[in-house]
Order: structure tokens, then C-alpha cells, then sequence
């Protein structure tokens, strides 16, 4: 019976966050558990905090030690355990820096060379751009782009991205915010309807498993904030799929180490198509009722995944003196 450890940043003790954050790291963590707990074969324990709601049984809550940092944390809990399903924000390097504290062989997720690219969001772009695939990146010289965002290069989600009708006031705000000591992104906005992907990812696969629609907020100041997501509302037999899926396999080749549940950010063009936004190489809120939708358990399925790669990998050869 294998032992997985699951650690939901916000809701695991990292650190304190306004109620809504909480509540959208929580409802990622208890997806992943019901998905493991339906399991009935796993042994789970969940990383909670005094903010955060009760681990029902049979999972078993743990907790960080009191002065233990977030990193020491995972990695005392990992190496407890057989495997390691870890949700955090790119922001700060966070996410990478915790997949270095998990041993390879127990990490549930994307290796670090590809946490590290998605992390930039501005090497995200370049990187897909030069494989040929549509970003904001295209739209800088287009007389139809009239707003340009400005953002955190390695943020999550919408936090503190601003939206400027003026390109001077953007650099501005660009400028003044990187300054601060921010890495900070500047782009162009894409118009059209904001979705998402979800996908399964493995070595050699990259199966797409649902088409998002997200919902954002705009406030007078240009201030975007993510409201929520609607999973899997377009069916893959849409006209829309099969281009999806397409770049689906295309952002999957284009970045080595995708593994397990990864989200792709994009918006559909009326004139050129998908627009990716940003990849988001962990689980995303999307998660959070997607299984019961699909009729599948992906839990099972990203450990599947993982354990294909490791059956398929060859064996090393024994030295005999």
C-alpha cells in the first residue's frame, strides 16, 4: 500500500492568505484527497493548518513543526512517504524550490527544468513563440492591440496584474514596479473568450482531458482577479478540440518534463485561434470537480502515468568482478 504525502501550500501552513486564496488552495487539496481516498489502496496523509478545514478520515492530517520552515516541512514528510503530490504558486521560485526537497523518484508532478521555464512567464512565451506557437508575443506590433497587462513575470493566476488602455502607462507601471524589485511582464492583451486546458502528461503522451472557460473581474483601476472557472463546458467533440488538442501536443513537446496534471492558459482569437497565455505546470483549480465531470479518477491517473514512466524506463546493467 503505498503512503503519499499532500501538500497544498496555503492550506498546508505556508503562509497566511486573504480568505479567497485559502478557500481555492483548500478545494484543490480536498480533490486530490477524495480522488486518493476513493482509491481505497493509499495510504494518505494531507498537510493542514489551524485556518484550514478538518482532514476527514481515514486521511491522516499532518502538520508543520512549530518553526519549521515550508521546505524542511515537505521534506521531512516526504521521505516518510512513498510519494509526494505537492500544489503551490510558481511566485518566488516557491514550487521549484519544493520540488528540490522531494526526492525524484517519490515527486507527483513536472520535473524542475519545466517548473523553472513555466515559472518566467516571459521565457514561457519566447520558448513556445519559437516553437512556432501563437502568444501575446505575436500581437506587440498589431494595430488592433489597444491594452496591454502588465504582471508579475512568476505570478499565479490574476495577482497584481494590472490592465493599461495607454503603452506609455504600462511601461510606466512596468518600469516602476520592476524598479520595486518585482520581475514584472509586460504584454499585449489578447481579446477574446480567456480558457483553459487540462492535462494528463507523461513522457511520450499528452492527452487533453477538458476545455475550461475562466471568469475575471476588471476593477476601475484596470486590476484583473480570476472569479472562477467552469470545467470541462466544452465537450471535445467541438470544432474548437481538435486545434486545442493540437496545441495541447505542441506546448507538451515544446516543454520537456511536463508531468502529470498541468494546465495551459489561452485565449481564442476570432482571427488566429488559441493564444497561450501561461502554462501552469501543476494542479490549478480546474482540478477541483473535474473527476466527478469526467467520470474518471485522475488521482489515479497521474500515478498511473508515473508509474508507466518508471516501468518503462531500462534497467541499469550489473558490473560483475
Amino acid at each position: 500500500m503505498n503512503r503519499i504525502f499532500v501538500y497544498e501550500y496555503l492550506s498546508g501552513g505556508g503562509e497566511m492568505a486573504p480568505g479567497e486564496l485559502l478557500a481555492m488552495g483548500q478545494s484543490m487539496r480536498d480533490a486530490i484527497m477524495a480522488d486518493l481516498l476513493r482509491l481505497g489502496n493509499h495510504e494518505v496523509s494531507v498537510a493542514t493548518c489551524q485556518l484550514a478545514s478538518t482532514v476527514p478520515e481515514p486521511a491522516r492530517p499532518v502538520t508543520p513543526r512549530p518553526g519549521e520552515s515550508a521546505f524542511d516541512f515537505v521534506a521531512r514528510q516526504a521521505d516518510a512517504h512513498d510519494l509526494a503530490w505537492v500544489v503551490a504558486p510558481e511566485t518566488d521560485g516557491l514550487l521549484a524550490r519544493l520540488s528540490q526537497c522531494v526526492d525524484p523518484g517519490r515527486w507527483l508532478g513536472c520535473e524542475g527544468p519545466a517548473i523553472q521555464l513555466a515559472t518566467s512567464k516571459r521565457m514561457t512565451l519566447m520558448t513556445l513563440a519559437e516553437a512556432g506557437i501563437a502568444t501575446p508575443l505575436a500581437f506587440e506590433h498589431e494595430q488592433e492591440t489597444t491594452r496591454w497587462v502588465v504582471k508579475p513575470d512568476d505570478g499565479a493566476g490574476a495577482v497584481a496584474t494590472r490592465l493599461h488602455h495607454d503603452p506609455a502607462a504600462a511601461v510606466d507601471d512596468w518600469s516602476g514596479r520592476s524598479r520595486a524589485g518585482s520581475p514584472m511582464a509586460v504584454e499585449p492583451w489578447v481579446e477574446g473568450a480567456a480558457l483553459s486546458l487540462s492535462l494528463l502528461c507523461g513522457r511520450k503522451r499528452c492527452d487533453l482531458l477538458s476545455i475550461n472557460r475562466q471568469h475575471l473581474d476588471i476593477d476601475e483601476q484596470g486590476f484583473l482577479s480570476f472569479r472562477s472557472v467552469e470545467v470541462n463546458v466544452i465537450p471535445l467533440t467541438d470544432p474548437r478540440a481538435a486545434a486545442l488538442g493540437t496545441l495541447a501536443a505542441r506546448v507538451h513537446q515544446a516543454i520537456p518534463g511536463l508531468r502529470g496534471f498541468v494546465g495551459i492558459d489561452l485565449v481564442w482569437h476570432q482571427r488566429r485561434g488559441p493564444v497561450v497565455i501561461e502554462v501552469n505546470p501543476r494542479v490549478t483549480s480546474a482540478y477541483v470537480g473535474l473527476s466527478r465531470s469526467l467520470g474518471r479518477n485522475l488521482a489515479a491517473e497521474v500515478i498511473a502515468t508515473r508509474d508507466d514512466e518508471r516501468a518503462s524506463k531500462p534497467k541499469a546493467a550489473h558490473s560483475h568482478a
